[in-house]
Order: C-alpha cells, then sequence, then structure tokens
C-alpha cells in the first residue's frame, strides 16, 4: 500500500468509476464511463424505502463520442440507480455536449451546458476525468498526425502538455528525454 498505515476504521461510502477508451470502426472514438455508489450500511431513502448494504444508490453511464480532434460529437447518459425518481430527467440534457471540444475551458463550458439544475453532479464530475482518459485513448493517433505535420512542414511545435504537471515542467528530465530539442531550447 503506497499510503502510511491508516487509523482504525469502517467503511461507510464506496464509490467506483471505470472508464474506457474504444476506437470506432467508422473512425470516431468512445469514451465510456460508470459511476457506482454503494454504502456499508442499510439505510432509508425518502423515494426508495429501505436500501440494504451494497444496494446501488447511484448507477449511472455517461459515452462520449468524439474525433481525433477531441471534438465531442454525441454525448449520452443514462441512469439506472438514482436516490430520487426525478434524478434520470437530467441525462437527455447532456446531449447538449455535442460541439464542445475537449481541451482548455472545456470544464467551464459543461457548467454552462449542464450546470446546476440543468444536470447532474455525479455525471458532470466524471466528465473531467473522461477528458483524460480521451487524451490517454486518442494519444497514439495524435502523435502520428503531429510527426506527420513536422515532417512535411519541418518545423516541430512545443507539445501542450509541456507545463502541465512536475513531470513536463520545461526543464524537467522527462521533457530532455522525450523533446531533446525543446530542452535545448529552454536552456538557451
Amino acid at each position: 500500500m503506497p499510503l502510511s498505515d491508516p487509523a482504525a476504521r469502517e467503511p461507510m461510502h464506496r464509490r467506483q468509476i471505470d472508464m474506457h477508451g474504444y476506437r470506432r470502426a467508422d473512425g470516431l472514438f468512445d469514451i465510456e464511463a460508470h459511476l457506482l455508489d454503494t454504502k456499508s450500511y442499510g439505510f432509508d431513502n425518502e423515494e426508495r424505502g429501505f436500501l440494504p448494504a451494497g444496494t446501488p444508490l447511484h448507477g449511472m453511464w455517461i459515452r462520449l463520442t468524439i474525433d481525433d480532434d477531441l471534438l465531442i460529437h454525441h454525448c449520452e447518459a443514462a441512469s439506472d440507480h438514482t436516490p430520487y425518481a426525478i434524478c434520470p430527467q437530467a441525462a437527455p440534457n447532456f446531449a447538449a455536449l455535442a460541439g464542445l471540444k475537449i481541451g482548455p475551458g472545456f470544464n467551464r463550458a459543461v457548467q454552462e451546458r449542464v450546470g446546476g439544475v440543468l444536470g447532474c453532479t455525479h455525471l458532470r464530475e466524471v466528465l473531467a476525468q473522461m477528458a483524460t482518459v480521451a487524451y490517454q485513448t486518442l494519444y497514439p493517433v495524435r502523435r502520428a498526425k503531429e510527426q506527420a505535420r513536422e515532417e512535411a512542414t519541418g518545423v516541430r511545435e512545443k507539445p501542450r502538455i509541456i507545463g502541465t504537471c512536475l513531470a513536463y515542467k520545461p526543464d524537467s528530465p522527462v521533457v530532455k528525454l522525450r523533446w531533446p530539442w525543446l530542452a535545448e531550447q529552454t536552456a538557451e
């Protein structure tokens, strides 16, 4: 275990988020997520009655269909388990994400389209993580396009990932290894 030993404790809540990235036969990509919340104890729910331990409180799905430029072509959401009967009514609203591009400002744009009473807190939270899964899924495709562009033009562009975390700090050993030409420019 990478963390220190915890204090004595008992489980109360579990959230499982499972995400996958797929290449589709039509050239697009699907990024899917499933969120599942359970409690380790039984409790009363105002609408659903008594929920025994392990019964899903939230069970939600969301799929983004994107192209290799990270443009969302389609978004579909569904809620199998919710605490209230009204909750699944938010799922169709996520179709409003079509036309957005995953990149800078994505979370703000999501908030504008399905924030507050238009959407679901849990599905919105998952979308930020889905954006990262989209980048990971498309890495080989986007890298090949970048290399082809560099070969065709002779111009090397600074990768947008530079400066986004400690590993990609402009003068880090990772940058020096992956982009030696960029590290040389930084040293000048």
